[in-house]
């Protein structure tokens, strides 16, 4: 055991080590990051310029939507500057530090979706007292809660897996610091950090998802008491969105996650995809695409920014040809 030493660096492998499929690849990317973070600004602009959107749903949209470009942004950057340049090493400090906020802003994102899930609830069953649940204390307890025990979280496993040594192969069968293909590099015991990701790991992650679940559960029954079927489809409209969101997200997530640390493979790889960059960027798309008071906001800020970019033009214009 005195040979062993932590290793300075890993090596991430990335989605392909063919030199060809490099360019590509970073082309693809660059312009998901950008649609991901286009979209989602856009999103946060259009509710916060919207007095019509200054609701507990909307709110919990516009941080849903801060946290996807934060998530987004621990991950893309670093794997296009690798793809790049071809230099695929990263720091152990670096590797931690990503794997951190990753856990984090992923965990924020799950537990955002459940705070959701109960607005949506309290919005069909329980309407009339709406406003009194929903208010602004209840928001910002439910987003303390999300973001602290986010944090807490992703620390818990950090510490964890700062205690294991490396010392063997450094390559990392990822393009990013995912907490199962560093733990599958270790060449100490992993027996305590695999308990803890399956034990409070899993429950970060099955107690939102189990929120959502009874929350639609009861919004399903509300639903099937309303006599119109015009109000059926209403009530299930103001879901539709969420549910496609909550779909994409947990599917993808219990495809990777909830399986044995041996039989991770190179398909888990391309799954994590859909959760780390194209839940990020369809989310805009989703939301406005399928919602009318999402359509009319971002209707409102392009309307905004047209009358902006005309008046800068007309400015030229006048100072060009003078009074």
């Amino acid at each position: 055991m005195s040979n062993l030493t932590r290793l300075s660096e890993f090596i991430l492998l990335g989605l392909s080590s063919r030199p060809e499929d490099q360019k590509p690849l970073f082309v693809l990317f660059f312009i998901i990051y950008l649609i991901t973070l286009m979209g989602n600004l856009v999103i946060i602009l259009a509710i916060h310029s919207d007095p019509q959107l200054q609701t507990p749903m909307y709110f919990f949209l516009s941080i849903l939507s801060f946290a996807d470009i934060c998530y987004t942004t621990v991950i893309v950057p670093r794997m296009l500057v690798n793809l790049l340049s071809g230099e695929k090493t990263i720091s152990y400090g670096e590797c931690l530090a990503q794997m951190y906020f990753f856990l984090v802003f992923g965990n924020i994102d799950s537990y955002l979706l459940a705070a959701m899930a109960i607005d949506r609830y309290v919005a069909i069953c329980n309407p009339l007292h709406y406003a009194t649940v929903m208010n602004d204390r209840c928001c910002a307890l439910l987003l303390a809660f999300s973001v602290t025990f986010s944090y807490l979280h992703s620390l818990l496993h950090v510490l964890l897996m700062n205690q294991l040594t490396f010392c063997a192969s450094n390559v990392i069968q990822h393009f990013f610091c995912d907490v199962n293909p560093v733990l599958k590099l270790s060449c100490s015991p992993t027996f305590v950090n695999e308990v803890v990701a399956m034990t409070e790991g899993l429950a970060s992650v099955v107690a939102p998802f189990t929120c959502i679940v009874v929350s639609y559960l009861r919004i399903f029954i509300a639903v099937l008491r309303i006599p119109s079927a015009s109000g059926k489809r209403k009530a299930f409209s103001t879901c539709s969105s969420h549910l496609t969101i909550v779909t994409l997200f947990y599917g993808s997530i219990s495809y990777v996650y909830f399986q044995p640390l041996s039989s991770y493979t190179v398909k888990d790889r391309i799954a994590t995809i859909n959760y780390t960059a194209l839940t990020s960027m369809l989310n805009p798309f989703i939301y406005s695409l399928r919602n009318k008071d999402m359509k009319r906001g971002l209707e409102k800020v392009i309307n905004k920014i047209k009358y902006q970019m005309d008046r800068c033009s007309s400015t030229k214009a006048n100072k060009i040809h003078g009074p």
